[in-house]
């Protein structure tokens, strides 16, 4: 009974989605306008998520600079929503005008060498469009992107399906490093997308580095599988133009990974992504909860004994201490 309506909600939804992604941009503005005085003004999604990671990050905003930002921030979320409907139909001319890439001039003298190419991202602009990166490059190398498994099957497929129209392959994070070791065995070169700015499990915490006025957790496992298979670095500075038109700048960090200290690559992906947050804000995913884990936190769930990071629960931890 389960899978049939886990079925039922997918053709549902598969319908929906395809029958909105057949609409203009200019009526689906429509709806995001709409959508946004009802998520922006009445229900005001996670305000208080978003406010504080605002008032956080700008201590030197005034208030009514945050409240700005934090309304175009929802004016900005309610167009990703409708443009990612778009992406379902969307023609590659149309994608072409609406996302586009500078700097693979550089990325496509690599691929043509068999060297293949990592590129940072964040959760910045409309990052469902960087799937359109294979109208862009040589075909000598294969788009790839690292995205987080969904739990339903059904929907999981129709993620993949809209995300790997134009050729890309969605990799799940935990077959990230065997599957670029398979298209390493095969000579194929790649470009693989890493968008890395989210939040890592305590006992994936191996680096803390200061980001927008934060002691920030990151994560690591990119910079490593990047240094163990020799891709080169890039980073993809988004910016939008106008609505529903962006441009992302491939940057070019280096082409020897494997000389650089452990993090540094890390770090300088995190400095180019807050300089890309800082000149339009507005465009950043406020609403995720980025700093949840904090470093004093994280210290107390340390054992140096053991080198392990505890999953109990806070408050047991707490009393074990004082017990001690």
């Amino acid at each position: 009974m389960k899978k049939v309506l886990s079925y039922i909600a997918y053709v549902l939804a598969y319908g929906f989605w395809y029958a909105m992604s057949l609409l203009p941009m200019c009526v689906l503005y429509v709806f995001s306008d709409a959508l946004y005085l009802l998520v922006g003004r009445v229900v005001k999604y996670r305000h208080k998520v978003i406010w504080k990671n605002l008032k956080e990050s700008f201590p030197e905003k005034d208030e009514a600079e945050l409240q700005r930002i934090e309304c175009d921030f929802y004016r900005y979320f309610c167009d990703y929503l409708v443009e990612t409907i778009k992406l379902m139909t969307m023609s590659r001319r149309e994608l072409r005008k609406r996302m586009v890439f500078t700097g693979t001039d550089q990325m496509n003298v690599l691929l043509e060498k068999g060297v293949s190419c990592a590129v940072y991202l964040g959760h910045y602009g409309n990052w469902e469009l960087i799937t359109s990166l294979p109208l862009w490059v040589s075909e000598k190398g294969q788009c790839c992107q690292v995205y987080h498994v969904l739990e339903n099957e059904r929907f999981d497929k129709l993620f993949k399906q809209v995300r790997e129209k134009q050729g890309s392959i969605c990799i799940p994070m935990a077959e990230t490093l065997r599957r670029i070791i398979d298209f390493r065995q095969k000579k194929q070169p790649i470009v693989i997308g890493y968008i890395s700015d989210q939040a890592p499990f305590w006992n994936n915490i191996h680096h803390w580095l200061p980001f927008l006025n934060h002691d920030t957790p990151v994560l690591t496992g990119s910079e490593r599988i990047i240094k163990k298979t020799q891709q080169a670095v890039f980073y993809g500075d988004v910016s939008r133009i106008s609505r529903g038109h962006y441009r992302c700048d491939m940057q070019l960090i280096t082409t020897e990974p494997e000389k650089y200290k452990d993090w540094e690559i890390t770090d300088e992906y995190f400095k180019r992504l807050e300089k890309t947050i800082q000149r339009q804000p507005e465009l950043y995913l406020w609403s995720h909860k980025r700093w949840k884990r904090t470093h004093e936190e994280f210290n107390l769930r340390y054992d140096p004994e053991t080198g392990r990071v505890s999953l109990d629960p806070l408050e047991e931890i707490l009393k074990r201490k004082n017990n001690q």
